[in-house]
């Protein structure tokens, strides 16, 4: 029967059939616009835009919002959304500094940033899952229920860390390339081989484009979206200890409209809101770009006001560019 048969091969994603830019035409148009974004900031700050430092700085402060938006883009992909994402990383960045955490050592701390990350987007994923609470109700409740949390841990304070060897190790770098972008790459890396050549992957893809099909073809849907929603956890306690590192301080702030930032550059990078198709290349171009268009504001000493109208132009014109190739593929079968 119909009903039974595997979601059809063009839900999965264009990496999978040929990893080049050159087999999905939207990632060449997204390396594209990134390109006209460097040429912008060098034409415009020469003296600054390609330096080292500057380079380097980018890549850190797109670290942990990219690693954030790999979470984000399985969830999407799975056909779910997370607003909760900036909020655990604020709530495991809070756990992390107390004075009783770090009391224990650096990797104490790293353990409890990541049990916290995993433990909330396991809850939002019981709750999306088993509970069928809608996932904008039910991440909507992490975001406040987390964010609360952590400010009640930190009494509104900021915790600066105490431990060096935590600093050190996170702070520190080889190769001469910082451990944040390292950790970064890994994270990459790692969730590009899962959801690309991994049965996990294809079952996150089939759920997103047809749940009800997937749960026939004898995947159990629920438990594959409540972990699928535990890896967006852990990936926001990542990136608890990547924010950790670089403001040497754990504060209830720490994360602040992370969800926003990483929706937005999942949906830029060409992942369908409504699940199935999306890919983590071109998330990854996706952070870039909003990095590189907020470090040229920056340097040009922009107002963050005219950088927020840029950014929302960015995010509805992609969404207008996603549902009219949509229209088109779906005219030309």
């Amino acid at each position: 029967m119909t009903e039974t048969q595997a979601p059809p091969q063009e839900a999965l994603p264009a990496e999978r059939k040929r990893f080049t830019f050159s087999a999905d035409p939207r990632l060449l148009g997204l390396v594209g616009v990134l390109v006209i974004l460097c040429l912008v900031g060098q034409i415009t700050r020469p003296e600054l835009f390609f330096t080292e430092s500057n380079i380097s700085t980018i890549l850190r402060l797109a670290a942990a919002i990219g690693v954030v938006s790999v979470g984000m883009t399985f969830v999407i992909i799975s056909g779910g959304i997370d607003l909760s994402v900036g909020s655990m990383v604020g709530l495991a960045g809070v756990w992390l500094t107390t004075l009783a955490t770090q009391s224990y050592g650096p990797w104490v701390m790293v353990l409890c940033g990541l049990a916290v990350g995993l433990g909330c987007g396991l809850v939002n994923g019981v709750l999306v899952a088993y509970g069928k609470v809608v996932p904008f109700i039910a991440t909507l409740a992490m975001y406040v229920s987390a964010r609360g949390l952590a400010e009640r841990i930190s009494g509104r304070r900021t915790q600066v860390v105490a431990d060096q060897d935590f600093l050190a190790f996170f702070r520190g770098g080889f190769l001469g390339i910082p451990t944040l972008i390292w950790l970064f790459a890994l994270v990459f890396a790692v969730g590009w081989v899962v959801l690309n050549r991994t049965t996990f992957g294809r079952r996150t893809y089939a759920v997103g484009g047809n749940a009800e099909a997937s749960r026939l073809a004898g995947i159990n849907v629920k438990r594959h979206l409540a972990l699928v929603y535990g890896v967006a956890g852990l990936c926001c306690g990542i990136a608890a200890l990547m924010v950790v590192a670089r403001t040497t301080a754990g504060a209830s702030t720490n994360g602040m409209f992370y969800e926003l930032d990483a929706i937005a550059a999942v949906v830029i990078g060409g992942t369908l809101l409504t699940g199935g198709r999306g890919s983590l290349i071109g998330t990854l171009v996706g952070v870039l770009i909003f990095t590189v268009l907020s470090n040229i504001f920056t340097l040009n000493n922009l107002d963050t006001d005219i950088q927020n109208i840029a950014k929302g132009v960015i995010i509805v014109l992609a969404v207008l560019l996603q549902f009219r190739a949509r229209k088109a593929r779906t005219g030309s079968q």
